[in-house]
């Protein structure tokens, strides 16, 4: 059973992993949409549930720099799936603002029907938990070690290239770099991971966190002038933000250094 003690450390985990998803949504949204402390709240209230309700079920061990890694990655899928999920299927929003709609298209157009979307949600909530439900039970059917990682995530890896094609492409056209961009992260972060855990689903969650972490670091903060994709050839309406987003670039940059940190101390024998 966990103790009040790591369920602490567990909560201020999942918080920062929330924080940083935030800071990376707002910096390039916000100068289009405004800042919204509700919106930058949100993420970090979610992940450190995520983080404190996988704290609770497994219990890791958060003495262990790697394991602390290891819940990072974990909560900030977590809070990626249960947002952009909302977002997608069960949000009903004026789809006008964006140049790629947010809500889930067919053919590249916003599906009006509440109900449709809905029930293509609920669907996609199972498949999901299908997927989950098979990549875990790699623990039973093959040898943990760096293959079977590396399995796992790319089947992750994969499901986030077919489900970022689907929006973007009628938008944008399909790109095979960027489509193979998040199997090869995925593989990558799970190769890494397997050397914490050997519980395959945790490691193919982790990555999947750490791939959205990574990808929208470099889109949002490597080129700062090029507007995000879903507002494309949108008007800037709150110009004040180009400056005020600085504000959040020194946290930022804090929480990958203790990422990195962590990461160090994990390959140091105990």
């Amino acid at each position: 059973m966990p103790t009040i003690g790591s369920l602490a450390v567990a909560a201020i985990v999942g918080g920062l992993s929330g924080l940083h998803t935030a800071i990376w949504g707002m910096y390039k949204d916000a100068v289009h949409e405004g800042f919204g402390p509700a919106r930058f709240a949100r993420s970090v209230v979610i992940g450190a549930m995520c983080a404190l309700l996988i704290q609770s079920f497994i219990a890791l061990d958060l003495s262990r720099p790697g394991m602390l890694i290891l819940l990072f990655g974990l909560a900030y899928a977590g809070e990626r799936m249960i947002v952009e999920t909302w977002k997608t299927f069960f949000r009903d929003e004026d789809q006008s603002k964006y140049f790629i709609p947010m809500q889930f298209t067919m053919l590249g157009r916003p599906v009006a029907n509440p109900s449709a979307r809905r029930l293509a949600g609920l669907g996609y909530i199972v498949v999901c938990g299908v997927g989950l439900a098979m990549i875990d039970s790699f623990d039973l059917r093959l040898e943990p070690g760096r293959m079977s990682a590396a399995i796992a995530g790319a089947i992750v890896g994969l499901v986030i290239a077919v489900g970022g094609g689907w929006k973007d492409a009628p938008k944008e056209g399909f790109s095979l770099l960027k489509f193979f961009r998040s199997p090869l992260m995925t593989v990558s972060y799970a190769l890494l991971l397997s050397n914490v855990t050997n519980r395959h689903l945790l490691v193919a969650a982790a990555a999947i966190g750490f791939e959205r972490a990574t990808a929208e670091t470099w889109k949002k903060f490597f080129f700062p002038s090029k507007p995000p994709g879903k507002f494309a050839g949108k008007p800037v309406t709150h110009p004040e933000m180009l400056k005020r987003r600085r504000w959040f670039i020194a946290p930022y940059a804090a929480i990958w250094g203790a990422l990195i940190l962590c990461g160090a101390l994990s390959f140091v024998p105990e």
